[in-house]
């Protein structure tokens, strides 16, 4: 019976070509538009870490003096370099990571490339577990490299393609900072994104091109680059002994009853630390997973949100629009569904008759909305901002592109086929 309503459709579809086209571009300019923020918000919203995200938590803690404090306030949401050395010598966590942002000069060994600076994220050992780095070659360093601020570096496979050809570089050496580091490994593809281990260098920029120990980057004094906050007469150094939170610290906590355990732990530090002094707020601590997190960050920016709420709104206008055309075009009908309702047919049989029909011009429009919303991202990349590259539609969202588009026209249809389907059909056989 399908087969018989689709056959139906298209021969009234191309009974009014000019009616078809306006009602097939209204549903694509709608879907279009919708679509390319409904995909811009899917790539930035997304878990970056899908499988693991729910056992990864930033702790936060409040070591700052009484200036501005507000009971039951924000603690910060990072940590300072005692806290975060105290919290990972405590290993209270299955794994943990300490670690900030920096940029370093490459001094490149062929001649006929000039040094540059590279991004840099200085780090310890058990970031690459936690977070399911994946290795193109070699490893990582261990945790006795760490203690040792050994002189060893894990590089991106961008960097490595830049500067090995992208042939095995473990075991060669690379000039940082004027300082000779052996290359113990070379990251695969890898690009969490957000970038959610460290919001305070852009949410959606690419990841860094050299990783090394914590502990060499604070030997070598090398340079670091991210937010601090600072207090008291700590000024904006952000160095081991200066009153600043300049450090992210990540713990992964395998089940609900460790990460208990884990937030009773921090209050029980935080009560310490008081008792010590070096506290002076009451304890004021915080345990997000990685998805509460990014909610608590904000990470989408507010401009795609409003972009996705008015694209959705011009969507319903273009339902509205095709509500009407589809309207007149099925009452001006009214005299062939009178005869076929006179020769027998059901109204439920008009009804579907008349659903199919909606569905198809729903589904002409998603194939052209599908061409527009790829034409919006194409546009969207070209735009300078740091997640302009993530804008892609993957195969859910194409899926979904389809979908919402006959679901739209069939809901668009529905009224237009009810009242075609109400109208008697003796008085249209007697106007006849």
């Amino acid at each position: 019976m399908f087969g018989y309503y689709f056959d139906l459709a298209l021969r009234s579809l191309r009974r009014n070509k000019a009616l078809t086209v306006l009602m097939v571009l209204a549903i694509a300019l709608g879907i279009g538009a919708s679509m390319t923020t409904l995909t811009v918000l899917h790539v930035l919203s997304g878990d970056p870490l899908p499988g693991r995200s729910s056992t990864l938590y930033a702790p936060q803690l409040d070591p700052r003096d009484m200036g501005n404090y507000q009971p039951h306030g924000e603690p910060p949401d990072q940590v300072t370099w005692i806290d975060g050395m105290n919290l990972l010598r405590a290993k209270r966590a299955d794994r943990q990571a300490l670690m900030t942002g920096g940029s370093v000069a490459i001094q490149p060994a062929q001649s006929a490339l000039d040094p540059f600076y590279q991004t840099a994220r200085y780090t310890t050992a058990d970031f690459f577990p936690m977070f399911a780095v994946p290795f193109q070659y070699g490893h990582a360093w261990a945790a006795s490299e760490d203690a040792a601020s050994a002189a060893v570096v894990v590089i991106s496979s961008k960097l490595n393609d830049k500067l090995f050809g992208g042939r095995d570089s473990s075991g060669r050496m690379l000039r940082v900072e004027g300082h000779a580091m052996r290359i113990v490994g070379v990251l695969g593809d890898w690009r969490p994104s957000p970038h959610f281990y460290d919001l305070h260098v852009k949410n959606y920029s690419g990841n860094e091109g050299v990783y090394l120990p914590l502990s060499t980057s604070q030997d070598l004094h090398l340079a670091h680059l991210g937010g601090a906050n600072c207090w008291g007469n700590g000024g904006a150094d952000a160095t081991p002994t200066a009153p600043c939170v300049w450090l992210q610290f990540w713990v992964q906590l395998d089940t609900p009853t460790q990460a208990a355990a884990y937030q009773q732990f921090l209050i029980h530090y935080s009560q310490e630390q008081k008792s010590l002094g070096r506290f002076l707020r009451p304890p004021n601590v915080r345990l997000r997973n990685l998805m509460q997190w990014l909610d608590y960050e904000q990470v989408v920016p507010g401009d795609v949100q409003l972009q996705t709420w008015l694209a959705l709104g011009f969507l319903l206008v273009c339902l509205v629009n095709t509500v009407g055309l589809m309207l007149a075009k099925f009452l001006r009908r009214s005299a062939e569904l009178g005869v076929r309702r006179a020769l027998g047919a059901s109204r439920r049989a008009l009804f579907m008759q008349l659903l199919v029909e909606s569905g198809v011009i729903g589904l002409a429009g998603g194939l052209g909305g599908l061409l527009l919303a790829y034409l919006g991202l194409w546009v969207v990349r070209r735009r300078p901002a740091d997640y302009a590259s993530l804008a892609h539609l993957d195969g859910p969202m194409l899926l979904m592109t389809l979908v919402l588009a006959v679901v739209a026209s069939l809901l668009a249809g529905a009224l237009p086929a009810w009242r075609a389907c109400r109208i008697a059909p003796g008085l249209q056989l007697k106007s006849n």
